[in-house]
């Protein structure tokens, strides 16, 4: 089983989510990747989730696509005069699912942000095929931001598999006590135990992500992205 990780903002813990996600799957005896198709500015967020892979990838093959400036991808891109090479995506994408059971790949940004000017993240992630988790920021207005989401990502005719609540340190009140169960009475997608940057322990309830559908061969489309 792989996942796609996208968020309702940048900045809500994708990446520790993803790292999560790769300890889980190492711990039932899967050989599992994390994969970072674009980073915008630093490496960081590549670097941690290569720590957190199994042994026998780069972090090349896990990141392929590297632009310098601290921006949106097509920002990135415009200023520094190139294009991102969806290809080189899913080339390497395809590669890593030969190789490991498990491929967890976080996306940049929220659903919709643009990679080129014809196409976003929403569009890379179906190209994948993948099932996709949203990770969400628990705070005052995240119910807005999750249900969009949730909703777009049902509209590409792609599958939310759950959603993470995740404690950023916001401070306790009312929305923080109550999102996650106003989530639960309005969208018909599993709501996950909320994790934080401080957190060891993997939720019991996200066991059952590797469990919800067998294991199957992802076939990536093999259409050329212009």
């Amino acid at each position: 089983m792989s996942f796609f990780l996208t968020g309702t903002d940048t900045g809500v813990g994708k990446t520790f989510c993803a790292i999560h996600l790769l300890r889980l799957g190492r711990e039932a005896g899967l050989r599992c990747a994390g994969m970072k198709p674009i980073c915008c500015g630093d490496r960081d967020d590549a670097e941690r989730l290569l720590a957190a892979s199994s042994e026998g990838v780069t972090i090349d093959e896990l990141n392929p696509v590297w632009l310098k400036t601290p921006a949106a991808p097509f920002a990135a891109a415009l200023i520094e005069s190139t294009s991102v090479d969806v290809n080189a995506i899913l080339d390497g994408f395809a590669d890593l699912t030969r190789r490991f059971d498990c491929v967890v790949v976080e996306g940049v940004g929220g659903w919709l942000v643009p990679i080129r000017a014809d196409y976003l993240v929403s569009d890379l992630a179906c190209a994948l095929n993948l099932p996709v988790v949203v990770v969400a920021a628990n705070r005052l207005g995240v119910l807005n931001h999750t249900a969009l989401t949730v909703r777009s990502i049902e509209s590409h005719g792609a599958r939310c598999a759950g959603i993470v609540l995740n404690d950023l340190g916001v401070a306790a009140g009312i929305a923080t006590t109550t999102n996650g169960d106003i989530l639960r009475r309005t969208v018909e997608v599993p709501i996950l135990t909320q994790v934080g940057e401080k957190s060891a322990e993997i939720p019991a309830d996200w066991r059952p992500l590797y469990a919800r559908e067998p294991n199957r061969t992802v076939s990536v489309p093999r259409t050329q992205v212009y």
